[in-house]
């Protein structure tokens, strides 16, 4: 319940910071145009980024003929969460990763990568792709997508500010406030994305972990993968960096102060949550 109330604070935060520099760049009528923006780049988002990802990503579609025990994995788990039964791809990187993609339940997709069926056990195999059934359980992809469409309008807002200036809180042309918003605005806009992402991976180990059964498999194939994935570079995100928050495991992410932008929690909390989860039966907020 935590993360679902901090994540609606923050799509309200994105929302009004959204609308807000649409006023400062062009008034009531800036806030019109941002607001009617918005709603045009997320309804493409909305119906088209399911397909785009996969194209991208030269993901293939497989079933119970071509891939009779992954197949059935993801069949047994979507029952179990009572979902649909989303259309299943392989994508033939060494890297080992997975996602979730597609608008609701009933248009869902789940991929993963030729990589990580090779390095994770089926127990393991097993966790990781109960989260991201929990991901279209949650309809976080919707969420995502939303957060990064608007973080992204933001940011070419920011850019008419430069040229065009802002306004001061009196309705006048301000180019320092211009300047300001140009230089702020895309910064916070990338924190609060970057905060719903970490909020909605929490949901998902949590969520998986109830799916599964397991909480301690999916806590081992995360760390396994952390140590699999480092230094091992996955091509295809790094050629689409923007979808790397789709992954269980952001293949792009870095350390330190990055960890700020960072689209996950550290790997570490995720496996120590897990694993309270396992010896409690509670997941801690």
């Amino acid at each position: 319940m935590f993360n679902w109330v901090k994540t609606f604070m923050l799509m309200a935060a994105i929302t009004a910071l959204f609308i807000v520099i649409g006023g400062m760049i062009g008034g009531r009528s800036g806030m019109m145009v941002a607001l009617l923006m918005a709603l045009g780049m997320n309804f493409f988002s909305y119906w088209f980024s399911d397909k785009l990802v996969l194209r991208m990503y030269n993901a293939r579609e497989v079933d119970a003929a071509t891939a009779p025990q992954f197949y059935g994995m993801i069949q047994e788990l979507a029952q179990r969460a009572q979902l649909p039964m989303p259309r299943v791809y392989l994508i033939d990187e060494a890297a080992p990763n997975a996602f979730a993609t597609g608008r609701n339940p009933e248009n869902a997709a789940v991929a993963a990568t030729t990589g990580i069926l090779r390095v994770l056990s089926d127990r393991e195999l097993r966790g990781v792709m109960a989260h991201e059934l929990a991901h279209v359980k949650h309809r976080d992809i919707l969420i995502s997508t939303i957060a990064a469409t608007m973080a992204g309008a933001i940011a070419a807002l920011a850019n008419f500010a430069m040229f065009f200036g802002g306004r001061d809180s009196e309705g006048n042309r301000n180019p320092i406030a211009g300047i300001a918003v140009a230089i702020l605005a895309p910064l916070a806009a990338s924190l609060i994305q970057m905060a719903i992402s970490r909020a909605r991976e929490f949901e998902a180990d949590r969520g998986g972990a109830e799916i599964s059964g397991d909480p301690q498999a999916l806590a081992m194939a995360l760390d396994k993968i952390h140590r699999y994935a480092t230094g091992m570079p996955f091509q295809a995100a790094e050629a689409n960096p923007s979808t790397a928050q789709m992954m269980i495991m952001n293949p792009l992410s870095g350390g330190g102060v990055a960890n700020l932008f960072s689209t996950h929690p550290s790997t570490e909390e995720r496996v120590a949550r897990l694993m309270q989860m396992a010896r409690t039966g509670t997941y801690p907020l």
